[in-house]
C-alpha cells in the first residue's frame, strides 16, 4: 500500500510540473510580441527637425549618403545596407558630451561583436577639423575596431543634412563657425530598412541598456 502511495505522489508531481510547463507556455504564446516604433519627423522635437518635415507622418528613411571613414575610405549607404545599426554625431576635440558618448559607445561595440549584421556609425560635426588623420588618432585612442565601426568626415554641408534631414538629431543654433552644428547626445538606432527604431541619450548608463534591450528586439524581428 505505501509503495502504491509512493508511485501516486511521483506521478502527481510529475504531473504538476508538466501542467506549470504547459500553462507557461500557453502564457507566452498568448502575449502580444514586443515591437519598436518607427519614428517619423512630426514625432520628433521640432527643434531637432528641418521644418520641411515638421508635418511628415511616414515613409522616413535614411537618405543616401558619401563619407570618408578613419582610414581614407569611401562610406556610403551600400555599407550599411541589410544592417542595422546605431548613429550620433560628435566631434574629436569635444570636452564636454562626446567622451561619455564615444566611452559609451565602445561598450555597444562590446556587446554587438558577435553579431554580424549590426555595425555602428558616427559622424563628425565639425568636419573642416576632423580630418581622416585626426579620425584615425581618435579611433585608436578609443578603441574602435574598423569592421564594426565607422567614424566618417566629409562634406559639411551633407552631414548637416543628414543630421537635420534624416537622423532628426541635430539643433539649428550655431554662430556660423566651424563649431555651428550643435549636436544632441542622441544615438539613433537605425533598422534594415534604413527607418529610425529608437533614440537614446548616449550619456545616460539606463539608455544604453534599454538600447540593447531594444536592439534585441528589433534584431527577433528579423529572425521570424
Amino acid at each position: 500500500m505505501r509503495n502504491f502511495f509512493s508511485k501516486f505522489k511521483f506521478f502527481g508531481a510529475v504531473l504538476l510540473a508538466l501542467s506549470a510547463v504547459i500553462i507557461y507556455l500557453f502564457y507566452n504564446a498568448l502575449q502580444p510580441k514586443k515591437t519598436l516604433p518607427v519614428y517619423q519627423p512630426s514625432m520628433v522635437d521640432q527643434a531637432l527637425v528641418d521644418s520641411t518635415l515638421h508635418y511628415k507622418k511616414k515613409y522616413h528613411t535614411i537618405a543616401d549618403f558619401e563619407l570618408i571613414n578613419q582610414n581614407g575610405e569611401k562610406i556610403t549607404e551600400e555599407v550599411y545596407k541589410d544592417k542595422i545599426y546605431v548613429a550620433d554625431f560628435f566631434f574629436t576635440t569635444c570636452p564636454t558630451i562626446c567622451p561619455i558618448m564615444t566611452k559609451n559607445m565602445a561598450e555597444i561595440q562590446r556587446s554587438i561583436m558577435d553579431k554580424n549584421d549590426v555595425l555602428l556609425l558616427s559622424h563628425s560635426v565639425t568636419p573642416a577639423i576632423d580630418s581622416v588623420a585626426q579620425l584615425k588618432k581618435y579611433a585608436k585612442e578609443k578603441g574602435v575596431l574598423d569592421h564594426k565601426w565607422n567614424l566618417v568626415t566629409g562634406d559639411k554641408k551633407q552631414i548637416y543634412e543628414l543630421a537635420r534631414k534624416s537622423y532628426l538629431a541635430v539643433k539649428t543654433d550655431g554662430d556660423g563657425g566651424p563649431y555651428d552644428m550643435i549636436h544632441t547626445e542622441n544615438f539613433i538606432l537605425v533598422d534594415k530598412e534604413r527607418r529610425i527604431r529608437g533614440f537614446y541619450d548616449g550619456t545616460n548608463r539606463e539608455e544604453i541598456d534599454q538600447l540593447l534591450s531594444d536592439l534585441a528586439i528589433l534584431e527577433s524581428s528579423y529572425a521570424q
